[in-house]
């Protein structure tokens, strides 16, 4: 992951319906969710639910797939682990004891040059 791709994904979640979606979406899992469920649980019309989802698929962080005539959206989980290892790779200047559960959380969340785009 690069600064462009961390500020696109940072943007993308950094407004309430976006943010809220993509929990929706992280808690339904790989399985994700169907486009009527998700507007529906967000409390969004349908025009509201394209428009934010598109700024998450954009950045990378949720993409759709068509099953017959429904749209199911789901979370890109190496897209937020590589946020994440992004933002919590150099933590506390080479002293990960500061900071605790959150540089073990981020070396289980390292990529493999598989998963590196």
């Amino acid at each position: 992951m690069n600064d462009t791709d961390a500020i696109a994904a940072l943007g993308a979640l950094a407004q309430e319906h976006r943010l809220g979606l993509y929990r929706l979406l992280m808690h339904a899992g790989p399985s994700g969710m169907s486009a009527g469920d998700l507007a529906d649980r967000a409390g969004l019309s349908r025009s509201g639910l394209s428009f934010h989802i598109a700024q998450l698929e954009r950045a990378g962080l949720v993409h759709a797939r068509r099953q017959h005539r429904n749209i199911f959206y789901a979370v890109e989980i190496d897209a937020m682990r590589r946020l994440l290892t992004f933002l919590t790779q150099d933590c506390c200047n080479g002293n990960p004891d500061i900071c605790g559960e959150l540089a073990a959380t981020a070396a289980l969340c390292g990529t493999t040059p598989e998963t590196e785009r």
